[in-house]
């Protein structure tokens, strides 16, 4: 397992662990974690989202009046060493 797929993992296993429920897409460069945060979540919980947020490369906060509020954090994933890095139409 890619580095990047523990780090992700890991942000949605501390996540969990602060009562939220997680969601992991992988893309082909990073990897997102979601988390829906609940009107009642208590400053101590807060506090260990932030912290698990702050492991990712990036994290933010979506807020809508429709949706609520949704965490967001993306974790990069390594690029390759060698071979075909950027894909076609990319310098090298």
């Amino acid at each position: 397992m890619p580095a990047s797929d523990v780090s992700a993992e890991a942000i949605a296993a501390r996540l969990s662990a602060a009562g939220l429920t997680t969601h992991v897409e992988e893309h082909v460069r990073h990897t997102t974690v979601k988390a829906e945060i609940p009107e009642s979540l208590s400053a101590e919980s807060w506090r260990e989202v932030l912290v698990a947020a702050a492991e990712a490369d990036r994290f933010g906060l979506h807020v809508t009046s429709l949706n609520g509020r949704t965490l967001w954090a993306v974790v990069r994933k390594a690029v390759p060493a060698t071979g075909d890095v950027g894909g076609p139409g990319h310098q090298r």
